[in-house]
């Protein structure tokens, strides 16, 4: 007999409901809806200015939204109602560091827990804890001054979390990091999920919001032009293939007469066939070459990646879509 037991819905950290903002007569927001499941990565995408740090701003109690804005919570708390609690429940990294490069590490960190009302010795505890989980330690009585770039945006991430946020707004944390500072982030960052805190992030590295968010929303002229997982927004991006290569030029000239609508590469002896790489459509792909007893030597999927979405959505032509498909998660490119 089935369980009468319902499953229980999941928490959300974020959530907005026609959220919207003004300067004078720009609009920067335009309606926006958000819906942010607890212990996960949502990214926001978008060209600059395309309202992303406003947004940021909003949700973190910096600024407030237009009047006639919908329902906006921040880990339960509605943001008009009780903005303190809010504050209580996130923390925010920006892409401009907040570290006091005039004193040190050590003394960056106990100067926030001193903001955060934390007794002497738990200060104290809690300080060194986070220095010594972000590496931080033999440089924690040097002026934070002399730290390197990713130092700084280490201890600044560290600073954020003396008051146990569980939800985290870093706003391009990685910029200006060089690539194997942005990579001990991007490990620090799903440790922090790992742990079930709530993190949104922005980014101006599309690679970034590939590797780590579970949801994308691309903000394009004030709206969410789409929204999904990374599969998905490739896939409302036409441009995915299959590629055939062959060793064989007979066996390249008998797929090439019998297949239909593929483009050819004489001198490489491959076929370009247009795919969305699903597996059924691979499957008959594999199924014909049996049946044609024709024999590819190398298969590979291609899928349209991040870069093209952005620019097909954000482009000067490019309207908002109505929202992604939904599709079973395929690597963007795989050989067999």
């Amino acid at each position: 007999m089935a369980s009468s037991v319902m499953p229980m819905p999941m928490s959300v950290a974020v959530s907005t409901v026609g959220l919207r903002k003004s300067y004078g007569d720009k609009l920067v927001l335009d309606g926006i809806d958000l819906r942010i499941p607890t212990g996960t990565v949502f990214a926001l995408l978008g060209p600059n200015g395309a309202g992303k740090t406003t947004a940021v701003k909003i949700l973190s109690t910096l600024i407030t939204a237009d009047p006639g804005s919908g329902d906006i919570r921040v880990g339960g708390h509605d943001l008009a109602v009780d903005p303190q609690a809010v504050r209580a429940a996130i923390g925010v990294t920006g892409q401009f560091s907040a570290v006091d490069g005039l004193i040190t590490g050590e003394e960056n960190m106990l100067l926030m827990a001193d903001l955060h009302h934390l007794a002497r010795g738990e200060g104290r505890r809690t300080a060194a804890e986070l220095l010594e989980r972000f590496d931080l330690t033999e440089a924690a009585k040097k002026p934070a001054s002399t730290y390197s770039g990713g130092m700084k945006r280490r201890l600044d991430l560290a600073m954020t979390l003396v008051g146990d946020p569980r939800i985290i707004f870093l706003d391009e944390p990685t910029t200006g990091l060089d690539p194997r500072s942005r990579h001990n982030m991007w490990g620090i960052i799903r440790e922090l999920v790992a742990d079930g805190v709530t993190v949104f992030l922005t980014t101006q590295y599309l690679e970034e919001a590939d590797e780590l968010a579970d949801r994308i929303a691309v903000l394009n002229d004030g709206k969410i032009a789409a929204e999904g997982t990374a599969e998905e927004l490739k896939r409302l991006i036409p441009g995915g293939h299959v590629r055939l290569r062959f060793a064989d030029p007979a066996a390249y000239r008998s797929a090439a007469v019998a297949l239909r609508e593929v483009s050819r590469d004489d001198e490489a002896l491959s076929l370009q066939i247009p795919s969305d790489g699903s597996q059924r459509e691979l499957r008959s792909i594999l199924d014909w070459l049996d049946a044609a007893d024709i024999e590819a030597d190398e298969l590979t999927v291609h899928t349209p990646d991040l870069d093209d979405v952005f620019f097909a959505l954000t482009g000067p032509t490019t309207g908002p879509t109505t929202g992604p498909a939904t599709v079973p998660n395929q690597p963007k490119e795989n050989v067999r």
